[in-house]
C-alpha cells in the first residue's frame, strides 16, 4: 500500500472505489488501523467499506501510531489526527470530502470538521465511542501502562512490545507507542532512552488532553453547536459507545440525522443502505 509523509510522519493508506471522495477515520482506539473496517467490532458483519467502495472514493488510512504508519514521542491530541486527516487530503489533492468515522473515529472526524468546515461535505458518525466507563476505561489504560513502565523501565517497553504482536487496547503494558517501536527501530532506540519524568509528564498529558469528558471527546459543545455540516448519527450500545455519547452528538450537531436502531438490527442490509441514503441526499 502507499504511504504519505504527511506533518512529518509516514502514513499508511489506501484509495478504493469511485465515486466522490470519502475520508474514514478508522475505528479500533490506539489500533486503528485501516484494516479495523473489516475487522473490528460491528464493522465486521456490516461490511460498509465493501458497499462504499461501490458510489464512493474510499479513503482508508493507519492512524497515527497505528498500523504501519510511524508516530512521534509527544503529547497526543486530537488537533494531531485532524492534522493527519487534512494533511492526507492534501496529499491526495482532495479539496473536500465527506467523513466517516467508526468508533473513536468519529472524535477526529468531528474535531477536523470542527477545525476545517470548508473541507468537509458531510460527516457519518458510526457508533462513537464515549460514555463514562468509556472514559474510566482509557485512564486506567494508561495508568496500567506507566505502572509497568516505572516498575520496569522503558527498555523493557520496548523489549516487551518486540516480542507480542498486541497493541496499548488489549495490552496496556505495551503503551501507545507500542507499533512505532515495532516498526522503527531508531524510535525504539530514541524511546529507550527518553527521560522517565518527561515520559511521565507526556502520558499523563496525554490521557488528560484526549479523554477529558464522560461523552465523546474531541471537539467542544460549543464548536458543534456553530457547526454547519450535515451528519448522520448512528448509535453504539456498550460500555465503549454508549447510547449516550450518540445522544450528545444529536444534541449538539445543529443539522443531523439520528439512526435510531439498536446494534443488533444494524446489519448488512440496513446499514450500509443508510449510510448510502443519507450522502446521496448531501448537496455536492
Amino acid at each position: 500500500m502507499p504511504t504519505a509523509v504527511v506533518d512529518g510522519i509516514p502514513t499508511r493508506y489506501e484509495v478504493t472505489g469511485s465515486g466522490p471522495p470519502l475520508l474514514m477515520f478508522s475505528p479500533g482506539g490506539f489500533d486503528s488501523s485501516l484494516e479495523g473496517w473489516r475487522t473490528v467490532g460491528v464493522h465486521r458483519r456490516l461490511r460498509l467499506l465493501d458497499h462504499l467502495t461501490e458510489e464512493f472514493t474510499c479513503v482508508t488510512f493507519d492512524r497515527r501510531e497505528s498500523g504501519r504508519s510511524g508516530g512521534r514521542l509527544e503529547r497526543l491530541s486530537w488537533a494531531h489526527y485532524v492534522r493527519q486527516g487534512v494533511g492526507l487530503l492534501d496529499h491526495l489533492g482532495i479539496e473536500r470530502a465527506h467523513l466517516m468515522g467508526g468508533c473513536v473515529g468519529c472524535s477526529t472526524a468531528a474535531a477536523l470538521a470542527v477545525a476545517h468546515p470548508e473541507r468537509v461535505l458531510s460527516m457519518v458518525l458510526y457508533s462513537p465511542a464515549g460514555g463514562v466507563k468509556y472514559r474510566m476505561k482509557q485512564h486506567e489504560r494508561f495508568a496500567r501502562h506507566l505502572a509497568y513502565a516505572d516498575e520496569h523501565s522503558l527498555e523493557q517497553v520496548v523489549t516487551l512490545a518486540r516480542t507480542s504482536d498486541a497493541g496499548f487496547t488489549k495490552d496496556p503494558r505495551v503503551g501507545p507507542w507500542a507499533q512505532v517501536i515495532r516498526t522503527s527501530p531508531e524510535f525504539a532506540d530514541a524511546y529507550a532512552r527518553s527521560d522517565s519524568g518527561r515520559y511521565r509528564a507526556t502520558v499523563t498529558g496525554t490521557a488528560r488532553l484526549l479523554f477529558d469528558r464522560d461523552t465523546v471527546p474531541g471537539p467542544e459543545p460549543e464548536d458543534l453547536l456553530r457547526l454547519d455540516v450535515p451528519a448522520l448519527i448512528v448509535p453504539g450500545q456498550d460500555t465503549s459507545h454508549a447510547p449516550s455519547a450518540a445522544r450528545y452528538l444529536q444534541e449538539c450537531l445543529p443539522d443531523n440525522e439520528y439512526w435510531d436502531v439498536p446494534v443488533a438490527e444494524q446489519t448488512e442490509e440496513s446499514a450500509p443502505a443508510r449510510v448510502l441514503e443519507f450522502l446521496a441526499g448531501v448537496r455536492q
